[in-house]
């Protein structure tokens, strides 16, 4: 049978159009995100699709205590932060009940940069082309060719298309996925469409983002012992964090620290008294999510009574030694959220049934919006998608993705709604069997989700 047309054409206008979130751009630069969900939405009509929702959640239902500080600091900066960047709901097929629903959830904001969006007949390239536009246009592709190998895909089965912004940035689906979620907008399955090589990933880890900063005095290059040095604190303390939390303790769940940005100045004739160090703890439970923000305080204790003791003798940094708890603080820029646990044998069986692999235990996940699926009752969430991050460069120079990979994608999307369908018109729904709790020892957080 040949492959579900993929819309290179469809495709290569979306990454044409910039879709960056102010939380990774800044102000200033044009952010299409209203354009790219309108355009998505009638490539979606002209297949049967029907528009649901399109439009920005209210800021009651975003600002929450676990809403990363970056969201709150912009919608309070910005009234109209949230209206600029709305999502999408798409549906094809009556309004069913969820056990007869398939939700696939797509993004359409990428992280910022990238080079200028080409096709060559075979390779997409520009930001975006893996993760997630390529994905989405693919996922059209292959809903299309289910509803017509399968008529009962869109008449006994419903499928609902999330397209939402607030991804990447660190938002974490916060003002995008999360309220679809909360307004009822899933399935009995949930697929995320994110980069895992056509192998499905049941899990998805959370992240908590601390932020140490050193709040001193600057002084001048003359006079160095007259300041606080940010950059020898921020820096012994780097490499004091990242020796203590790369170890796992012993009896505590595991989690995976990424040491990430730290800031303190660029000039060369001064001595720069504050900087920030950002800092990435990535879990696959809520238990180990707090035991990782407990580790990483008492490392951050430990390391400022190592810093006094070795650091009090030399003269140019007595000062910083002296006074480094008191200038030294620990906030958290996003904290508390949920992770994607165990989901039920049925939806393995349904994967399986569809030829779609699974994700190895024994190799790392990573974060995204599939998180808030957690907990949803008689539902199975996975993660699935074509490409890899790493491999085809996403949120880095050179972003790709290769047009087979997206047919093949849209096979297996097509696959899967058709066992779907099957599997209700024979059987009805299926009963949730849990499965034992797999915690992987060895976990990441998907790139820019910071």
């Amino acid at each position: 049978m040949p492959h579900p047309a993929v819309d290179a054409g469809l495709l290569l206008h979306l990454l044409h159009t910039p879709t960056a979130g102010p939380l990774e751009t800044g102000p200033g630069a044009p952010h299409l995100t209203v354009a790219a969900l309108r355009s998505y939405a009638t490539a979606a009509e002209r297949l049967g699709f029907t528009t649901v929702r399109l439009g920005a959640p209210d800021p009651s239902a975003v600002l929450r205590d676990d809403t990363p500080a970056p969201v709150r600091r912009a919608v309070a900066a910005d009234p109209a932060f949230l209206a600029g960047q709305p999502s999408l709901v798409l549906r094809l097929g009556p309004d069913l009940p969820r056990e007869r629903t398939v939700m696939f959830n797509v993004h359409l904001d990428t992280v910022a940069g990238g080079e200028p969006p080409a096709f060559d007949g075979a390779r997409f390239t520009g930001r975006g082309a893996v993760d997630a536009k390529g994905p989405a246009v693919a996922l059209l592709a292959g809903v299309a060719a289910a509803a017509r190998s399968c008529p009962a895909v869109g008449r006994d089965v419903a499928v609902l298309v999330q397209a939402v912004a607030g991804e990447e940035g660190g938002a974490l689906g916060t003002f995008g996925t999360r309220p679809l979620v909360e307004a009822g907008h899933t399935g009995r399955l949930n697929v995320f469409c994110e980069p895992t090589g056509l192998r499905h990933l049941p899990r998805a880890t959370a992240a908590a983002t601390a932020r140490i900063t050193v709040d001193g005095e600057d002084a001048v290059d003359d006079r160095p012992e007259a300041g606080h040095n940010a950059t020898v604190l921020l820096g012994f303390l780097a490499q004091h964090l990242a020796a203590s939390l790369g170890r796992a303790a012993s009896g505590e769940p595991p989690f995976t620290v990424c040491v990430a940005g730290l800031h303190t100045g660029t000039l060369h004739n001064k001595v720069h008294g504050g900087g920030s160090l950002l800092l990435n703890l990535a879990y696959a439970t809520a238990g180990a999510g707090a035991a990782a923000e407990r580790a990483l305080a008492r490392a951050l204790d430990e390391g400022l009574r190592e810093f006094t003791v070795r650091f009090s003798g030399a003269p140019p940094f007595a000062r910083t030694a002296a006074d480094a708890a008191r200038i030294t603080r620990l906030d958290w820029e996003k904290r508390g959220l949920p992770a994607l646990g165990p989901q039920p044998e049925w939806g393995e069986e349904l994967l399986a049934r569809a030829g779609v692999g699974r994700w190895p235990d024994e190799e790392p996940g990573f974060t995204c919006d599939a998180i808030w699926l957690e907990g949803l009752p008689d539902a199975f969430t996975t993660v699935l998608g074509p490409g890899s991050l790493d491999a085809n460069r996403a949120h880095a120079a050179g972003e790709f993705v290769d047009l087979a990979d997206l047919e093949a994608f849209a096979d297996r999307t097509a696959a899967l709604l058709t066992a779907f369908a099957n599997d209700v018109r024979r059987d009805g729904t299926r009963h949730a069997v849990p499965v034992p709790a797999r915690v992987p020892t060895d976990l990441t957080e998907k790139a820019g989700t910071a």
